[in-house]
């Protein structure tokens, strides 16, 4: 499977369409927390669900809200454990503890608490963690996320669903139509329904295909979910333009978005504006884009025709022979209506936009400073032959200021998405040939038995600190498949 983002190549069709089952569900509108006075202050608690299951809890309810900042301004967040002392879930380490912290997804953020510090800052059950967390002034605006990062339960925590959205303002400084478009934020998690009772119908209800995209047929156990809802429907009118900002915040699977019959206008992945490193090319217009799990996508669509089913899918993605089943399922439907907001134009940034055009050819074409190599044995999961425990020492170490060429090795028969903390990198080749339109990302597809190569960016002082860079197969990095990075 490319890290290529764009695919140019044509749809050969479509699949049948028809809303399943005999609901027609908007997509849910999210709480929004926004700043007030260029701070943003809430409290959010972790509690298990009526079903049994961990969840965060806002304002008396089980929903992660957006939270909505924007350069400059301090974001405080009291994280409150109130899950339970002995836990009935399964981990990848037990036996679970309910231990639960927060990351940053993306940030470019201190790696010290009280900030982005997911080693250090844990909150077992009865316990407060109190963050306060720095937006840099001249930080990218884009979608990132928040979510749980408690090494042996991260998986299960977020399969649970601990996960939400993040905007940092000011998008509309590099596209600047987005003042006037209306803004749906779109949560997609995966959801399990491996011993749920309905599962034959929930697969029909989203038309899952048997993954028939290079792998033998397996059991399908896992869908997709939309702000928490199974299939719902977007509201669109035809030949109205929208903007769609969509975090892949499943636990461990992959998606290959298409809308039916309409092409996406990319303006951003992973929380960057395509402008920033490239002002003359601010949007990439594709039929379709594969976001690996923690992947953003924020892209201008078009409402189809009033005759048009269009629905939100996601394509077959192989995931190699040893990888779960990745089938085609629709995500959610289209149908004609408005109801998301339309940018509020107070908020707009009056700055003129800020790039940072590079020339990185040189550290391309030198050999790696660092190669990171990802096997898996019956055993565990491994970085280099190492599993990571809390008590590790700093992998590699880096020095603020400068770029480095780093090769990822995957040396299995899956896919793994490679996540860095605090930081963005070009990746600009894949199996050592460079690609066509290189991308900033922070969470990149390393293809089975392959090697992607990037520059990283360790430039920005404010990450000064211990991070971590791993597998955002949340179960492959609670099984060790994990590092730690100092940046000094």
């Amino acid at each position: 499977m490319s890290i290529q983002y764009w695919s140019f190549v044509a749809v050969l069709g479509l699949m049948a369409g028809g809303v399943g089952g005999d609901r027609n569900v908007p997509a849910p509108s999210l709480p929004e927390v926004r700043s007030q006075n260029h701070i943003t202050s809430i409290t959010l608690r972790a509690a298990l669900r009526a079903d049994g299951r961990d969840a965060f809890f806002y304002d008396g309810q089980s929903v992660a809200p957006v939270i909505r900042v924007s350069p400059g301004d301090t974001l405080k967040i009291d994280y409150v454990n109130d899950l339970p002392v002995h836990s009935k879930e399964s981990c990848a380490i037990s036996p679970c503890t309910d231990m639960t912290n927060l990351h940053f997804h993306g940030l470019q953020i201190s790696p010290q608490t009280p900030q982005d510090n997911v080693i250090d800052m844990m909150a077992m059950p009865g316990e407060t963690l109190h963050y306060v967390v720095e937006i840099p002034a001249d930080h990218p605006p884009g979608l990132f996320w928040y979510h749980t990062h408690p090494h042996g339960e991260s998986h299960r925590q977020a399969l649970d669903g601990m996960s939400g959205a993040i905007v940092i303002e000011g998008m509309d400084r590099y596209v600047p139509e987005l003042r006037n478009l209306r803004e749906q934020v779109l949560v997609v998690r995966g959801q399990s329904i491996e011993h749920g009772p309905d599962a034959t119908a929930l697969l029909r209800r989203v038309e899952a295909q048997a993954p028939s995209c290079g792998s033998e047929p397996d059991e399908i156990d896992r869908l997709f979910t939309v702000n928490a809802e199974v299939r719902p429907t977007i509201g669109i009118n035809p030949g109205e333009r929208q903007f769609w900002r969509i975090v892949n915040a499943s636990a461990d699977r992959y998606m290959d978005i298409q809308l039916d019959g309409q092409k996406l206008e990319i303006v951003a992945m992973d929380g960057m504006p395509l402008a920033y490193h490239d002002p003359k090319h601010p949007i990439k217009i594709v039929e379709h884009a594969l976001v690996p799990p923690a992947g953003r996508l924020e892209a201008i669509v078009t409402g189809p025709a009033p005759s048009a089913h269009a629905a939100l899918r996601t394509r077959c993605v192989y995931t190699g022979p040893d990888g779960d089943p990745n089938p085609a399922m629709v995500l959610a439907d289209t149908r004609p209506g408005s109801s998301a907001p339309i940018a509020k134009q107070a908020d707009h940034d009056p700055r003129p936009p800020e790039f940072k055009q590079i020339d990185l050819r040189a550290f391309e074409a030198s050999p790696p400073d660092f190669v990171v190599s990802f096997t898996e044995d019956k055993n565990g999961f491994y970085i280099n032959g190492q599993k990571y425990a809390p008590e590790s020492a700093p992998m590699t170490r880096v020095h603020i200021g400068t770029y480095q060429h780093w090769r990822i090795l995957n040396q299995t028969r899956e896919l793994h998405p490679m996540h860095i903390h605090q930081v963005h990198f070009l990746a600009y080749a894949e199996n050592g040939v460079r690609l066509k339109h290189p991308v900033w990302l922070d969470t990149v597809n390393v293809p089975t038995g392959g090697s992607v190569d990037m520059v990283m960016d360790f430039t920005n002082p404010v990450i000064r600190g211990m991070s971590l860079f791993h597998c955002h197969l949340l179960n492959h990095e609670d099984k060790g498949m994990m590092a730690k990075i100092l940046f000094e």
